[in-house]
């Protein structure tokens, strides 16, 4: 029986960081022996951002060889840079004569991020489209997403329905959404989703100093004010943290130390420092190589690139028929 096809895709900001490793990759790991995957380095939605030309091409490179570090294995996965695929943005612009102005500007991304612009572009309003064509491309059957992306995968689903209903196939089917166990993960200040932008993560390839020196920064929690103080690790998220880095005794340790103040956070932050760069320590022998072999990666994402090209090509081939731009075979 044939795997179940799943696509996902992140943008190049650079090294991932804890937030997307836990978020995202982790998972995506764990999904290569149970799907065939399709990862893609997404940098057309980069641009939508207003990323720095100058920066994009190294941020591309750099979040490659963190797909590769983590874990993510070419030879079972199709991994790939999305520009390197033209009919990306081509289905998207199809997709346009689908998808009515109403349903995106319902988006709440859309209406989160069009607040920091003075004047929102089209892209903005259109970045949903391009996320479903870039699922659709594929046919991929499944999607991991976070609860904040499933919005985006319903919207997907209905161009799908539209699209089928219009054109009389059923070329593309409604990929279902595999939501990630780790919930949603807190920036290190506590108050908002890790982001790189706003300073509030780890990434995923630093030294232990640089760990330690990010993650005693957090906020814990802010009832504890003194050393003798009490603490309530179900409201600190360096607490929440350890769940995902400390062994469950461990754990367990913890919790009783804080309610009874047997235990600073300082020694907590400690603790959880030392056990997430000694989780991400096979990952910087991994970067280490593949930043001192470049050209290894970039064979790896033009090999993907190929392998993808194939598959949206067999796509795009029928959806031009379906939509009457293969005029000159039907005039034949």
């Amino acid at each position: 029986m044939a795997r179940k096809r799943v696509f996902s895709g992140m943008q190049p900001s650079g090294e991932a960081h804890l937030g997307n490793y836990l978020g995202a990759l982790k998972r995506w790991v764990e999904m290569q022996d149970e799907y065939e995957c399709i990862f893609c380095i997404v940098d057309d939605h980069a641009i939508t951002s207003g990323s720095d030309p100058a920066e994009l091409p190294r941020n591309i490179l750099d979040l490659a060889v963190s797909f590769l570090a983590v874990g993510l294995d070419p030879e079972k996965s199709t991994i790939f840079v999305q520009s390197d695929v033209p009919e990306h943005t081509e289905l998207a612009w199809l997709f346009n004569a689908v998808t009515p102005v109403g349903d995106l500007e319902r988006m709440t991304q859309y209406k989160d991020k069009a607040q920091r612009f003075e004047s929102v572009p089209a892209g903005i309003l259109n970045y949903p489209i391009l996320q479903a064509a870039d699922i659709l491309l594929y046919r991929a059957d499944a999607v991991p997403v976070g609860e904040d992306q499933r919005q985006h995968l319903e919207l997907t689903r209905e161009i799908a329905r539209k699209w089928n209903a219009a054109y009389g196939a059923d070329l593309f089917p409604e990929p279902e959404a595999i939501i990630g166990r780790a919930g949603r993960i807190m920036g290190l200040d506590g108050e908002a989703k890790m982001s790189k932008s706003l300073g509030n993560t780890v990434g995923i390839l630093a030294k232990p100093d640089e760990i330690w020196a990010r993650v005693r920064t957090a906020v814990t929690d802010p009832q504890r004010v003194r050393r003798s103080d009490p603490g309530r690790p179900e409201v600190c998220n360096v607490f929440a943290l350890h769940q995902h880095f400390t062994p469950p005794s461990v754990i367990a340790e913890i919790d009783e130390q804080c309610r009874t103040a047997a235990i600073g956070c300082v020694d907590c932050k400690k603790i959880l420092a030392e056990n997430i760069a000694g989780a991400f320590a096979p990952m910087r022998e991994r970067a280490a190589h593949y930043r001192s072999h470049p050209d290894e990666v970039r064979a790896i994402l033009d090999d993907g690139a190929a392998r993808a090209r194939a598959i949206a090509g067999e796509t795009m081939r029928e959806v031009r028929m379906r939509m009457g731009l293969e005029w000159r075979v039907a005039l034949d």
